[in-house]
């Protein structure tokens, strides 16, 4: 039992920190709030992760092997409902790690790890968005020239890496908070995929519309 110990402890310690993060902001935590938060010494904290950047970093990594599993299902995407649920799905993981897209420019600079990293996320959601617009486009949801896959999966990137920054210069006091999230998130889930509009066939358009309607009746 003894050896399971420090492990749970390891685990704890990143909850309370990722809680903290997305709550108050990174800059705004330091590892004395972490611990007190604990109720444990900063010596004790400092045995698990004996730097700031080693929480983040394993932070990260979680976040990053969910974003990939779920990537990875971006080739079963075959209808707007496929679509609407997936990014939805990616959306509500983006939310558990707010901390990451809220502080993002900041974390880069003082972060090589991240930085280089990063750059990988982008990569892989890049990838997985033209997977979709590949697959959809092969079951008939979608009409989509070739030539313009690249600009339009760039610009669903760029929606979905920058929508919570969006959402926070938008209601500063509000945005990130709990009770905010599915609005925001269903809004994000929107107009990424409103980007699709031009090529969607009529029957999918409309589907669109209605899901917008049914599930964020505000949006216009």
């Amino acid at each position: 039992m003894a050896k399971k110990a420090p492990r749970r402890t390891a685990e704890r310690i990143l909850e309370v920190t990722l809680e903290l993060f997305n709550r108050f902001g990174e800059p705004n935590v330091s590892t004395t709030l972490i611990s007190a938060e604990l109720n444990i010494s900063p010596g004790n904290l400092y045995y698990h992760y004996p730097a700031k950047d080693e929480l983040i970093n394993s932070l990260f990594d979680r976040y990053e092997r969910s974003l990939n599993e779920l990537l990875n299902a971006s080739d079963s995407v075959r209808d707007v409902e496929d679509a609407w649920f997936f990014m939805h799905t990616l959306f509500e993981l983006i939310w558990q790690y707010r901390f990451l897209y809220r502080d993002l420019n900041d974390l880069l600079s003082k972060n090589r790890r991240l930085e280089t990293h990063f750059q990988w996320v982008l990569k892989n959601k890049t990838r997985a968005v033209k997977s979709l617009l590949d697959s959809m486009s092969r079951s008939g949801a979608l009409d989509i020239d070739s030539r313009e896959v690249e600009a339009t999966a760039t610009s669903m990137v760029v929606v979905l890496t920058y929508w919570l920054s969006y959402e926070y210069v938008r209601d500063p006091r509000h945005a990130l908070e709990p009770e905010y999230a599915q609005t925001a998130l269903m809004r994000g889930a929107h107009h990424v995929l409103n980007l699709l509009m031009p090529y969607l066939e009529p029957s999918q358009r409309q589907h669109l519309m209605t899901l917008v309607r049914a599930y964020n009746p505000n949006e216009t």
